[in-house]
């Protein structure tokens, strides 16, 4: 996993495997982009497990926590279709009205609404 600087602002998160597997996963990345000083960061869906966009697990729920208490901005860029349900489907409606978490479909628009 790399963490690349696409300003001083936002970190890009790059990695070939999956860098959120669990809570805890999740919790680690924070700490890490927090402490090289960044207060956004863009990750690929890709890169976090599935079970993250089960609700029922609760890992998104914890870790979208945790970016939220830190006051951390996130941009997660993926295809989200392919997570039919109506709850999955509601909680990405309101984390894009709320605005501190974001599920966007490219890196430009996850830059764009970071930088915002």
């Amino acid at each position: 996993m790399d963490i690349i600087s696409i300003n001083e602002n936002i970190a890009e998160i790059v990695a070939d495997e999956l860098v959120i597997n669990s809570i805890e996963d999740g919790v680690d990345l924070i700490g890490n982009i927090y402490y090289q000083g960044f207060d956004s960061a863009l990750i690929y869906e890709k890169n976090i497990t599935p079970k993250f966009f089960d609700l029922s697990t609760k890992i998104a729920g914890e870790i979208l926590q945790k970016f939220s208490n830190y006051r951390m901005r996130l941009a997660i860029v993926g295809d989200f279709s392919k997570y039919p349900s109506k709850s999955m489907s509601n909680f990405i409606s309101e984390s894009n009205q709320l605005g501190q978490i974001n599920f966007v479909n490219s890196k430009l628009e996850a830059i764009n609404v970071l930088s915002k």
